[in-house]
């Protein structure tokens, strides 16, 4: 199994400036690769309490301060975007990361982006659509000739620089909807299940019905690929250790769902642990957990969140070094996985 550090961005301390957290995502992505993680991914949101706007420029600094772990999109909003402009920044910074370079799509969430970009829930799927369409043929032919219904026509058009991975792996994020699972099976590319919100079951069965447009769709069932997220992380040495440590963090998240009236689906952290993704407890829990949902999932790379989430960075540091000591190399041994991009 691969396994990635994903962050969203989020600034929520007021005593941490923008560019106080920024610079903590870019350390954080030093430390994923001095620790072995396979991946490092930014989110894009255009909304508070997110300052994910631009994850190209984000990575291509990550870029400069590393040299081998791969740099993920999580996910890069295809809907909001004007697909050329989408692929020259990409295309740049997969030279400038010299080809580590792997793109999650997906339409977004929230309401602000779609106003700020005049997008509304009726056509955020077909312009995801279309916007992939284009780009993908974009980094595949040096010159197109293309028409749409949300963007003006292309004729013999050549869009620079041409990009140094040919042609790049595109993963489809998903949380709940068919449209991006039908998106990626008809192409033949990854799914990434956002496993995250909710229990298990909506999610397996979205890779489920993956699967099986996969195989409509004539592509060789073996090559079906599948990540998945997670939605919280914290390994102790024993079980008690973790649930004090981490329970004043998920009581925060529970508090900050209360401030913008959202109704948790696990009221408490137990209930979190037992029915939903999150990834609290000893190493060995840990393990039996993912070999629970891999069961289900049949997923080659997951995710754990990037950021302290109310840790302190002694606190943060030491649970990933644990991860990477005693959870990634048995969970490597007994779920192998074939290579990132690039490897």
């Amino acid at each position: 199994m691969k396994f990635l550090l994903i962050t969203l961005i989020t600034h929520l301390d007021p005593a941490k400036t923008t560019r106080q957290r920024f610079r903590e995502v870019v350390d954080n992505a030093v430390l994923a690769e001095e620790l072995g993680f396979d991946g490092y991914g930014v989110g894009e949101r255009h909304e508070r309490p997110f300052i994910s706007s631009s994850p190209p420029v984000v990575l291509s600094h990550i870029a400069a301060r590393t040299s081998r772990i791969r740099l993920f999109t999580a996910v890069t909003t295809l809907s909001l975007l004007d697909p050329v402009r989408a692929f020259e920044d990409y295309a740049t910074l997969d030279n400038l990361a010299d080809g580590r370079l792997e793109l999650i799509i997906g339409k977004g969430n929230g309401t602000a982006q779609a106003e700020l970009f005049n997008v509304t829930a009726e056509d955020q799927w077909d312009r995801n659509r279309e916007s992939y369409e284009l780009f993908r043929e974009l980094w595949r032919s040096p010159r197109v000739t293309w028409q749409g219904r949300f963007r003006p026509p292309l004729r013999d058009a050549e869009a620079l620089p041409r990009p140094l991975q040919q042609p790049i792996r595109v993963w489809h994020g998903s949380a709940t909807s068919r449209a991006s699972v039908e998106l990626a099976a008809r192409y033949g590319d990854p799914l990434f299940s956002a496993n995250v919100t909710n229990p298990i079951e909506p999610y397996a069965e979205l890779i489920r019905h993956y699967r099986e447009r996969w195989a409509y769709h004539g592509h060789d069932p073996a090559k079906a690929l599948v990540g998945a997220g997670s939605a919280g992380y914290y390994a102790a040495r024993s079980s008690q250790e973790a649930l004090e440590t981490y329970r004043p963090v998920f009581d925060a998240r529970l508090a900050a769902f209360t401030r913008l009236g959202l109704t948790p689906v696990f009221p408490t952290l137990e209930d979190a642990i037992e029915r939903g993704s999150i990834l609290v407890g000893s190493p060995q829990q840990i393990v039996d957990k993912v070999h629970r949902y891999h069961a289900e999932f049949g997923h080659e790379v997951m995710h754990l969140h990037a950021d302290g989430d109310g840790l302190t960075e002694k606190q943060h540091r030491a649970t990933l070094e644990l991860f990477q000591s005693d959870i990634a190399p048995v969970l490597r041994r007994s779920l192998p996985s074939r290579p990132l991009g690039g490897e």
